[in-house]
């Protein structure tokens, strides 16, 4: 058992590096036929198509633009299993440095969206099962088919305009309040170093300004978790345990809510893990519009200047946290159903 179950994990791994060095050469090779001269390709990086010729000379030495493609291609995949992402064009720093920069803001985020559209999901989905064909199943279903089929730019701008402008409950758009001052970085999480940092207002100025892109990303996500809470529960329900579990007495609540919310809550895991991969990815239009400054601003930035190298690495970074969520999600199924192993 433990020995198939290593096999199937090990075949996840190797699918998972196949589909990270598709995903780099794809954009690799996008970028190359939009860019099909090592001349075209220094304009690119130095963001300006006007640079004199001396110092395209220098850009295409300095990143080897004049080699073959596929010599381009095997440095660049060498660089990155060695952490190096290049030189930012922009910022002049290393490529890294920006990227685990913004990458933790934007997990935190993406976390915090997460967690609440998983609990409304779930909950939602068990109460629309408990009450198949009630009202209340009719009722949690329209809101979820009507958040779900909503743009997320749209449901972020009424979340926005209602709850910041109109009623003015939170603030509209940032990070953290620009006026306090950034705690020393311990993690790169800027909760987590707030609290090491005892500094409780630059805390709770996070918090505040993190609640309505979260309640975005959950708006958006939590009716696929509901639509799957509730069909599963509707097949838990019809499962011979709880007909026993109806004839010994026990009432619809704790049937309902214990014995069958117990076993249909097990699909939710693994689909949270995806949610955790795609959100990752589908968080640059919430940022954008909440100028929330991690990895969706970031590359909304890098595309609007132009930075080849940017464009590249929070490709590859968020390639790479949609993969490893993909991966985690398939383990898990793999562990709560075993005949997946066998597949």
């Amino acid at each position: 058992m433990a020995q198939n179950f290593l096999a199937f994990v090990v075949r996840r791994a190797i699918n998972s590096v196949i589909a990270l060095l598709f995903l780099i050469l794809l954009v690799f090779t996008l970028i190359h036929v939009l860019a099909p001269t090592p001349t075209d390709l220094a304009r690119i990086y130095a963001a300006s198509p006007h640079v004199p010729p001396e110092q395209l000379q220098i850009i295409i030495k300095q990143y080897n633009l004049a080699a073959p493609i596929p010599v381009q291609f095997v440095d660049y995949v060498w660089n990155i299993f060695h952490g190096n992402f290049g030189l930012d064009t922009m910022f002049k720093v290393p490529e890294l440095h920006l990227l685990l920069e913004y990458l933790p803001i934007t997990l935190e985020l993406v976390l915090a969206g997460l967690i609440t559209a998983v609990v409304i999901g779930v909950f939602s989905g068990a109460i629309a099962a408990g009450n198949k064909g009630g009202v209340s199943d009719h009722g949690i279903r329209g809101i979820y088919l009507l958040t779900w089929s909503s743009p997320p730019f749209l449901v972020a701008f009424l979340i926005q305009l209602i709850i910041a402008y109109d009623l003015k409950l939170l603030p509209a758009q940032n990070l953290v309040d620009p006026t306090l001052s950034s705690p020393a970085i311990v993690t790169g999480f800027p909760l987590i170093d707030s609290l090491f940092a005892g500094d409780l207002v630059y805390f709770w100025s996070l918090v505040q300004h993190m609640v309505l892109p979260a309640i975005a990303i959950a708006t958006t996500s939590f009716g696929v978790v509901t639509r799957l809470m509730r069909s599963s529960m509707i097949e838990a329900l019809d499962k011979d345990y709880v007909k026993l579990a109806y004839m010994k007495g026990f009432g619809k609540t704790r049937v309902v809510y214990g014995t069958a919310f117990r076993n249909a809550v097990i699909p939710i895991i693994t689909l949270a893990a995806l949610f955790f991969g795609t959100s990752t990815a589908g968080a640059v239009i919430i940022e954008s519009i909440f100028d929330y400054h991690g990895m969706g601003w970031f590359t909304v930035t890098s595309i609007g200047n132009l930075d080849y190298v940017a464009i590249l690495g929070v490709t590859v970074i968020v390639g790479i946290t949609v993969i490893v969520a993909n991966f985690i999600a398939d383990v898990l199924y793999g562990l709560a159903d075993p005949r997946i192993r066998l597949e």
